[in-house]
Parts: C-alpha cells; structure tokens; sequence
C-alpha cells in the first residue's frame, strides 16, 4: 500500500474557482470511493445495481491510472436514509480503497470525477433533489492528502468521516487490508463511535454475487 504523502504542500489557486492543495511527493496515494443506491435501475435492484457496477467502476479506474491497480473492497452494507425526502428506502451501500501510483492532482480528480458521474447516467442517476433517493451514487471520498474546495469537487468529502454507510464499509476493508486515510482524522474507530447514526447491517457474506476483498488485472497479479 502506497502511503501517505510527505513533503510541503504547494496552494494552486485556480481563478475565482477553486482552492486545490496538491503535495509535492511525486509517489502516488490510496484514494477512496463509496458507493450506494436505493432505487432499482436498468440492472434490477441496488444489490445488483452495485453488483454490476462493479467491474465498470474497476475497468474505469485501471484506465484512469493508466496502469493496473489493486483495489480492496468492502462487503455491502444496508443502511438508513440521512436527511433528505421522508420515506426513503434503505440503501445498499460499499467502498473499495484503491492502490495508485499517480500522483494526486486537481486536473486528474476531476477527470475521475466525470468518469464516476458518466457511470452513474449509465444506470440511471437523476439529481432531481437534494439526498434524494438515487439508482446509483459514487462519491470519491479522498485521494491521498489532495485537498479541493470548488462547487464541483470538495475533498476529501465534506461527510465521510462523519456518515456510518461510509465509515462501517471502510472499517471492514481496514480490517483486512490497513490503509492511509487523509492525515487529521481520528482513526476509523474512534469515528465509527463518535457517529450518531444507526449502524448499518452488514449482508451476508457474497449474497448477490458480492465478494469482498482485492482485485488487479492479471498483469498486475503477476508482477
């Protein structure tokens, strides 16, 4: 597992936009992806939803890094409705943590960021209100210690750290796979306890076609 950043971080203002903090390491850095839906789309329910975005979301990545990378995934959670619209239904919800070696950057996290939301169209994502129930959601929740501040982009994301859907997938992955969260938060646990949110409960294990752990392309399995 890469580690965390070291080394002096340089402000990139971007006109009028955008605060971006980019570190000057050139080595690489774990970012984080959480995943949930609650509506069913052209796949069938969130369970396969997540199920069949899963290789999308793997084959998506391995381009964007332009080299194979080793991704941890978490099992699927179900877990309550935070805010929005009343009477939502419960959503499925998972992370993977994944190894790069490209170094962050503004530029290559928003094109991240466009690849996460073109496949979220592709099973039927509608914004049509605030956390309001939703096919597909993909959210990157923080890419080493890159820091954005603009309307498009924040990271790491405002809620990770407070929101148990994200912190109890984190936490199983963790378990067996420790990684670097961004420096300057509590360790997983102590968030974990410190959240107000009903626990999530986990699904059984590789219910749906599910399997949680690690995955590389086969060139990278055999390196």
């Amino acid at each position: 597992m890469a580690s965390g950043l070291a080394g002096i971080a340089v402000v990139a203002l971007a006109a009028g936009i955008a605060n971006v903090m980019e570190p000057t390491c050139s080595t690489g850095s774990a970012l984080a992806i959480g995943l949930g839906a609650n509506l069913p789309s052209a796949a069938g329910g969130p369970c396969e939803t997540l199920v069949a975005v899963r290789p999308r979301l793997e084959s998506l990545l391995h381009i964007w890094a332009a080299e194979p990378c080793v991704l941890h995934w978490s099992p699927l959670v179900r877990s309550a409705p935070v805010g929005g619209p009343p009477g939502q239904p419960d959503y499925i919800n998972a992370a993977v943590v994944v190894e790069v070696s490209r170094t962050p950057s503004h530029s290559a996290a928003l094109e991240l960021l466009h690849g996460l939301q073109q496949l979220e169209l592709v099973f039927g994502r509608q914004r049509l209100e605030h956390w309001g129930p939703r096919s597909l959601d993909l959210d990157l929740l923080w890419w080493g210690d890159l820091t954005i501040e603009e309307p498009a982009l924040q990271l790491p994301h405002p809620r990770w750290h407070q929101r148990a859907f994200v912190l109890a997938p984190l936490l199983a992955i963790e378990r067996r796979s420790p990684f670097q969260a961004p420096r300057g938060y509590p360790p997983l646990t102590a968030l974990m306890e410190a959240t107000q949110e009903r626990p999530p409960r986990p699904l059984l294990p590789q219910s749906h076609g599910w399997l949680a752990g690690s995955s590389a392309t086969k060139d990278h399995q055999a390196n």
